[in-house]
């Protein structure tokens, strides 16, 4: 988010041969501000957080084997940060990669001009950088779900809320809060659920009382086969 500039406090002083009210309101053309750099650990957490809250990530590996990357006629054999096994596509490559560090990337030009990038065996390359993981509206949606994450969620919530999409399917987030009758806050109760795993929410939308809810798979067996 970008910082307002600031007036200078020299513009609003007196100077000879001008009048205060010439002066008053008027803003220097100064440089656009800069955000400073996100540091690599911060978008890593936001890259996990994102896939936490991904349905179509069903498992997530850090540090996967070197593979063999296929760029036009170029072959280079590289090293991924993560590996996604997602239920879209075969699986997915990842680097996360601070805005620093882009320039020395061995997959920068690609990343630029938006060529894909592909593995011998299928499984796409990207790269996540703060132009992609800090994007909005998802990176507000993300971080208000993942303040829930501590919010208590009693056992009667818990089924309340679960059944109700299981009898309706999808459920829009303001109908789901109502079933949480024993908790202060029913929205963050969802949202919780949602940081378990067990519902999913429409993480590249805004929060809105219409926000799509419904169930996930279990992330195991489920033993009575529901």
């Amino acid at each position: 988010m970008s910082t307002p500039a600031l007036l200078d406090p020299s513009t609003l002083l007196e100077r000879p041969g001008q009048r205060r009210s010439a002066v008053r309101g008027v803003n220097p053309r100064r440089g656009a501000v800069l955000a400073p750099p996100v540091p690599r650990p911060a978008l890593v957490a936001d890259f996990l957080a994102v896939a936490a809250l991904d349905p179509a990530v069903e498992r997530l590996r850090a540090a996967p084997s070197p593979v063999r990357l296929l760029l036009g006629d170029a072959v280079i054999d590289h090293a991924a940060d993560f590996e996604q096994v997602r239920t879209d596509e075969p699986g997915l490559l990842v680097d996360v990669v601070a805005e620093a560090d882009l320039a020395r990337h061995p997959f920068r030009t690609a990343y630029v001009a938006g060529e894909p990038v592909v593995a011998e065996d299928g499984r796409r390359f990207v790269i996540e950088s703060a132009a992609t993981l800090r994007a909005e509206p998802r990176l507000s949606t993300v971080r208000l779900i993942m303040a829930c994450r501590r919010t208590y969620v009693s056992a009667g919530d818990r089924v309340r809320i679960l059944h109700h999409l299981d009898e309706c399917g999808t459920g829009r987030l303001v109908e789901c809060a109502a079933m949480a009758i024993n908790a202060q806050d029913g929205v963050a109760a969802v949202l919780a659920l949602a940081v378990e795993g067990l519902v999913a929410v429409d993480i590249s939308r805004p929060i809105l009382p219409e926000t799509p809810v419904r169930r996930r798979a279990l992330p195991y067996p489920d033993p009575f086969g529901f």
